[in-house]
């Protein structure tokens, strides 16, 4: 214990010395100047693509990404945003890109070469489905392997000798699919393969992989660490070595860098994020609650929910005191007992509830997917049934929401006691 007098000090320039909600105010924020008067107290937007050269530039390394030259190789807003991520997800190092899906490739580009082997995860974004099943192996000869991520035995049994990474999602999008990335790392460390994990549901201080053993962790920023619905971005934060090359490759000489107007948008949008994050999980578990409760509901898919397969492993991993802030996320899969009409019935009618892609942002977002594609074979049956209507609970009051989802089941359905439709 200190003695009387000696007590540790918090600094918001020291993020161990800090805790959660002050680090995402201060985070990053180490603005210009001398902290005298006059001086900013935020990074400013610097909308420059180019920075003064020293007196005698003929020696530089012109893709040197440490030196400020040319916006495409850093800027002063993506350092800032950087910093923030890093010392947020518990990193040695990040970079910032322009969205998500760059990060997912600038991991692929920097650290998988023609010829090699991958595992992913059979539940995955559409994006690193894409990538995986026909750009890559179409352009550069790489062979992917798709496993239940939750089958531990069948994950061992994919990697061969050429493989070089195991990709995954925390909560897998979109049937919320619980992996648990501490079993994933040993794998990983036994194996001497990367384990690269999509935490772009499960932001800090919810959860942070790297602490539980991946190398590499990847975000959409445009999600809930921005949390407006008003900026694109992506970022790869994880070991220094395994960061380097991504940042020397796939931003300076492929070009997925971040603008700084977007880079300060996030930067800015993040301040709330512990703020939003719990109030995002709250609202959502007591939605997922009300819709499994109404009869006319065929399934809803919510790690917090105990009838959700791996909700032990959430629990555990999400949940414990003292990892982070608990809770389970603010996205669910759901479907009425009916066709695609009438899904798409109950999606018009809602009044509160925006139907729009995207995921994390402080209004509600709802989505109606059906049966087909080439991924489903790999979802639960009532996803294959009816299809999903994906559902990120936003910040409105969670009284309003339940509100309107009731009312549109009830015109799309018929009220849930007489069975007569009311719309």
């Amino acid at each position: 214990m200190d003695a009387p007098g000696t007590a540790s000090r918090p600094d918001k320039h020291d993020p161990a010395s800090i805790g959660e909600r002050t680090l995402s105010v201060h985070g990053g924020n180490q603005a210009p100047g001398t902290g005298g008067e006059g001086d900013a107290i935020r990074v400013p937007i610097v909308m420059a693509n180019s920075y003064h050269l020293p007196q005698d530039p003929s020696t530089m390394d012109w893709s040197n990404p440490e030196h400020l030259t040319y916006t495409r190789n850093t800027g002063i807003n993506q350092i800032a945003l950087q910093d923030k991520l890093r010392a947020l997800e518990h990193g040695e190092d990040a970079v910032a890109l322009a969205s998500g899906v760059a990060g997912l490739h600038a991991v692929f580009f920097g650290h998988v070469n023609a010829g090699d082997h991958v595992v992913v995860s059979d539940t995955t974004y559409e994006a690193t489905y894409k990538l995986w099943t026909t750009l890559l192996p179409r352009k550069y000869g790489i062979e992917a392997t798709f496993v239940d991520i939750t089958d531990l035995d069948a994950v061992v049994a994919a990697i061969r000798p050429d493989t070089k990474l195991i990709a995954t999602e925390v909560i897998a999008n979109p049937t919320t699919k619980v992996a648990d990335i501490a079993a994933l790392a040993e794998i990983a460390d036994a194996h001497g393969v990367i384990l690269m994990v999509d935490s772009t549901f499960t932001p800090p201080p919810l959860y942070r992989p790297l602490d539980d053993g991946a190398g590499l962790v990847v975000h959409s920023l445009t999600k809930y660490i921005n949390g407006h619905g008003d900026a694109m971005g992506g970022a790869v934060i994880g070991r220094a070595d395994l960061v380097a090359p991504i940042r020397s490759e796939a931003m300076v000489d492929v070009g997925g860098v971040i603008s700084p107007f977007n880079a300060w948008l996030i930067m800015r949008g993040s301040v709330t994020l512990p703020l939003r994050l719990r109030q995002h999980q709250e609202s959502a578990l007591e939605i997922a609650r009300f819709l499994e409760a109404d009869d006319r509901i065929a399934y809803v898919a919510y790690p917090g929910l105990e009838s959700h397969p791996q909700h032990k492993l959430a629990r555990r991993q999400f949940g414990e005191p003292g990892r982070g802030i608990g809770g389970y996320g603010g996205i669910m899969a759901f479907a009425l007992k009916g066709d695609p009409d009438l899904q798409n019935r109950f999606v018009n009618d809602l009044k509160v509830v925006t139907s729009a892609v995207s995921v994390g942002h402080d209004e509600s977002l709802i989505v109606h997917v059906g049966t087909t594609g080439p991924r489903v074979a790999a979802y639960p049956d009532g996803f294959r049934e009816y299809g999903h209507l994906r559902f990120s609970v936003g910040l409105e009051d969670v009284d309003d929401i339940k509100a309107d989802l009731a009312a549109a089941l009830d015109s799309a359905c018929g009220d849930s006691a007489t069975g007569r439709p009311t719309g």
